[in-house]
């Protein structure tokens, strides 16, 4: 039988990504082996919130779960937002047991604040698919060591959204929305709002570096312009960290 590829677009980092009946093949990468043990073991412990995965195929792509459905969409309702920040902490309970293959390597591009368990590092609406009642975190390529409010922080900037421009009036609800249904308590609110500027900080800079290295995909993120919202975005995130952890510790 033959088997037919779709390709699918959308992506900035993978190489060609196809979609096979029910699965979706993918370039492996040397983090494959580890990424794949860390989606087990979330399929293990009944989080829905991720795609299965199904090892590799004979020309040697990482197979997983197709997830049909639509790409969440920006802005998201208090309760939907809410309702993220809770599978966010869903999936970091179910994986605090995990423990990683001991030649585990993992692709995290940009050094988290510490290294407590294995997180996403690339939550965001455009990673994550709904369908019907299931909502699922695709893109697990940079999993690997950070900490829950590195990887909530970063999620924070795409879900609320934070940007240049933003209003703080209409944008610190919504975030207080992601930080009630993660379920954070008064530390975490407390240190959380640094730690969000400073990791969109990290994103510009990595891009930043990437345009003066060469490194890819990051120099060529960088000519198609997307540190023109990160550099700015870090900037108006900073100048409201006040404010921020005012609406969270009210």
């Amino acid at each position: 039988m033959v088997r037919v590829e779709q390709e699918l677009t959308g992506g900035n980092v993978a190489d060609r990504v196809v979609r096979v009946g029910d699965t979706v093949r993918k370039p492996a990468t040397a983090a494959t082996p580890a990424v794949t043990a860390l989606l087990r073991h979330l399929a293990d412990v009944g989080f829905p919130g991720a795609p299965r995965a199904y090892g590799v195929d004979e020309q040697g792509r990482q197979v997983l779960e197709y997830v049909p459905g639509r790409m969440a969409d920006v802005p998201m309702t208090d309760a939907e937002l809410r309702r993220v920040g809770a599978l966010i902490r869903d999936f970091h309970d179910a994986v605090a047991d995990f423990t990683p293959p001991a030649d585990a390597h993992w692709d995290v591009v940009i050094p988290p604040d510490r290294a407590d368990l294995v997180c996403h590092h690339d939550l965001a609406p455009w990673n994550l698919v709904i369908d019907g009642d299931r909502w699922v975190f695709v893109d697990w390529d940079g999993a690997g060591p950070g900490s829950r409010l590195w990887d909530l922080a970063y999620a924070v900037h795409g879900f609320v959204p934070m940007r240049a421009g933003g209003d703080p009036g209409v944008d610190g609800p919504r975030l207080r929305a992601i930080a009630d249904g993660y379920g954070l308590d008064d530390r975490q609110r407390h240190e959380l709002p640094e730690l969000i500027g400073a990791h969109t900080r990290a994103m510009y800079d990595l891009l930043r570096d990437g345009a003066r290295t060469g490194r890819q995909p990051w120099a060529r993120l960088y000519a198609q312009g997307h540190a023109d919202h990160w550099g700015p975005a870090a900037d108006h995130i900073e100048q409201h960290v006040d404010h921020w952890r005012a609406v969270l510790t009210a």
